[in-house]
């Protein structure tokens, strides 16, 4: 298991109580960290540390993947908290079906969360690419022939999203039994950072590789709110917030490396 951690100390024990345990390889990468995240790390004596200078999520996973020496493969963001015994069921769901991928479910955290944040992911959550999507979860397990798809991450910010290029829609196993527990933005603004990051990133790796899955700008229509018209006020809401997003990273294309803060607290809201 990968973890990269870019100053993640008020998450990564919480993110290493659900992964460590016999027979799992746990390599944690922090890399450009201001914080305690390494310390907190080599606390622990079940995991194995590489700290790295530079601030890269994808030097990071380049770094843990030459260390690593086993299959299944998992990386997993150091934010994120898996459900007990998920990291075995993942691995169990890709030996039992010969897939090269395998993904948990997404368990959503939006605990007082404004309206419009509960908006857009009331839309967002049904969107069939993000259901069966690798991104958003932060949590990917590749087989030995998965990992074999590619040599290296590529110097992008849209990592899962260049993963997700690489694997039909019946390669990949979506395992309910296991669960990724994803904290979403506190307030508005903090999701509208976010959404800015993702749409630079994805715009960036769309760029320069022509086998990225294109955006359906439709989906959110189509396939959720016609379906059910019930969530026609919140589709308002997501297209406002995404047209809004869309706008701000056009107009400063800086915020490639931007990242949402307010979700790592390290308690639940």
């Amino acid at each position: 298991m990968v973890i990269p951690a870019h100053n993640e100390a008020a998450m990564l024990d919480r993110c290493l109580d659900r992964v460590t345990g016999p027979g799992v390889q746990v390599i944690v990468v922090p890399n450009g960290c201001t914080d305690d995240t390494a310390t907190i790390a080599r606390r622990r004596g079940d995991v194995h540390v590489i700290e790295l200078a530079e601030g890269s999520k994808t030097a990071a996973l380049n770094a843990g993947d030459r260390a690593a020496t086993g299959f299944p493969r998992i990386y997993v963001d150091g934010d994120v908290v898996l459900t007990p015994g998920a990291v075995h069921r993942l691995a169990e769901a890709l030996r039992r079906t010969g897939a090269p991928v395998a993904i948990p479910r997404r368990d959503l955290d939006l605990t007082g969360r404004p309206l419009a944040v509960r908006a857009y992911y009331a839309i967002h959550n049904r969107l069939p690419a993000v259901r069966t999507g690798l991104f958003g979860r932060g949590v990917i397990a590749l087989s030995a022939t998965g990992r074999s798809r590619f040599t290296e991450f590529p110097a992008v910010t849209a990592d899962d999203l260049f993963l997700d290029s690489l694997f039909r829609a019946d390669e990949r196993v979506l395992v309910d039994e296991a669960a990724a527990e994803v904290a979403t933005p506190r307030r508005t603004a903090d999701l509208l950072r976010r959404l800015r990051r993702v749409r630079s990133g994805n715009a960036a790796l769309r760029a320069s590789s022509a086998g990225t899955r294109q955006s359906d700008r439709w989906s959110w229509l189509r396939d959720v709110v016609l379906r059910e018209p019930w969530l026609a006020p919140a589709g308002v809401i997501y297209l406002g917030l995404t047209v809004l997003a869309a706008i701000q990273a056009r107009r400063a294309p800086g915020t490639t490396w931007e990242r949402d803060e307010s979700s790592r607290t390290g308690v639940s809201a």
